[in-house]
């Protein structure tokens, strides 16, 4: 059977990992094997957290809705319900900027949500 060198394609794999492992700290930047863990550990994570930065975004704006709503003497569950029957179709990400950016334009959607 013929002899099969690796040269080429090992390299490209190695220096593909040591690539992405750029910047961290010492032998995990520049040993093979130790940067494979961490960039792997580092892959998973990010696939984890681009998920859990929708689940943590939706939290911060309920808690910022909920807060201004309350100033109003409205629950935020009370709230999503009149603007559910009022037939106003903002989502919370808008709500919470409303709540923080603009009082008045909060207070407006308040006032519109209970006259209905």
């Amino acid at each position: 059977m013929a002899r099969v060198k690796r040269g080429n394609v090992a390299r490209k794999r190695r220096k593909k990992i040591l690539k992405l492992a750029k910047g961290y700290r010492a032998g995990h930047s520049k040993l093979f094997r130790t940067a494979n863990q961490v960039v792997m550990k580092a892959l998973c994570n990010a696939y984890r957290d681009r998920r859990r930065r929708k689940r943590d975004f939706r939290r911060l704006w309920i808690a910022r809705i909920n807060a201004a709503a309350r100033q109003h003497g409205m629950s935020y569950s009370q709230l999503m319900g009149a603007l559910k029957k009022a037939e106003i179709q903002l989502n919370r990400k808008m709500l919470a900027q409303l709540a923080v950016l603009d009082a008045d334009a909060f207070a407006t959607v308040i006032q519109t949500a209970r006259a209905v």
